[in-house]
């Protein structure tokens, strides 16, 4: 883990609505994992616990009544790109539900984890992330110190390594380049996640705090919170909301993710930048999303 000393920054973005207005906000100091939580890690955990994730549990016929028992088999969402290009307006063109997908079958049951061990764990719910973090001895970070960490230092610029996205034409993340979501042409190197460190730490020496896959973080998500944190002089370690509302789906309460993922991209989700916003069903993982954790002792 890396030490990040407390400190004051400038939280959120101009460029995204639901990540303004930037205000200032001050966190206590706190370690934070030096990369993303790894398969191998991960692996240790249910080992030692036994402990089965949710992808890997059968889908509770009381919650979904109309399904058929065959239907109620264990599974999660995979990114699935389509032939061609598509609208961008419905994501449920490239994303579907997979029968068998969970963390040790990320892309579906003819995926493993061979050769992966450096690679992030995901297709994690947050409830499996909160139970391998209270198992490490750890807790998931707030979405202030999450971004205060991701910054390295480096306030108010649009992204964990400066102003550029390409400085002397290098890649700094793992992100989507080519025709979104159709072609991915990896100039960066990586046609989907890369292993951990693959690319050049933060200034604070933390690993893949943009793109490559998304992190869950301990705050529900509200569009209106950082409005309400504007409203002092400065938000002294906010926790986040005391509940969730997305007026995209009223009815689904929702966690913070930080940091983008292997499929942002200038066309489609620029939420890899400094700090930018994600949003998730906690009962829901993906095959780009995973999480890190912190402790304050």
């Amino acid at each position: 883990m890396v030490w990040i000393p407390g400190g004051r920054f400038w939280m959120g973005t101009n460029h995204l609505e639901d990540a303004q207005p930037v205000h200032q906000v001050e966190v206590k100091g706190f370690w934070i994992d030096r990369t993303d939580v790894t398969n191998e890690e991960f692996a240790r955990f249910v080992q030692a616990t036994g402990y089965v994730t949710v992808a890997e549990r059968p889908l509770d016929p009381k919650e979904f009544p109309s399904l058929a028992p065959e239907d109620l088999a264990p599974g999660s969402v995979v990114f699935t790109p389509p032939a061609g290009p598509v609208s961008l307006e419905d994501p449920l063109v490239w994303w579907r539900f997979v029968r068998g997908a969970s963390w040790r079958h990320p892309n579906g049951p003819n995926s493993d984890l061979q050769g992966k061990e450096k690679y992030p764990v995901v297709q994690i719910a947050w409830a499996d992330a909160v139970a391998y973090a209270k198992w490490a001895g750890k807790r998931l970070p707030t979405e202030a110190e999450w971004e205060f960490a991701s910054r390295g230092g480096r306030d108010r610029q649009n992204y964990a390594w400066g102003n550029d996205r390409n400085p002397k034409g290098k890649w700094m993340a793992n992100t989507f380049q080519g025709h979104f979501p159709d072609k991915n042409t990896a100039e960066d190197g990586y046609p989907g996640v890369a292993p951990v460190a693959s690319f050049p730490p933060n200034d604070f020496g933390l690993y893949d705090m943009s793109g490559n896959v998304w992190q869950w973080v301990s705050d529900w998500y509200r569009p209106d919170y950082y409005a309400q944190l504007a409203r002092e002089e400065i938000a002294k370690n906010p926790q986040g909301p005391s509940d969730s509302f997305d007026p995209q789906e009223p009815g689904v309460a929702k966690r913070v993710q930080k940091g983008g993922s292997f499929l942002c991209t200038e066309q489609y989700c620029e939420r890899y930048i400094a700090g930018a916003r994600g949003k998730g069903d906690p009962d829901t993982g993906t095959n780009h999303l995973g999480f890190r954790c912190v402790r304050r002792q």
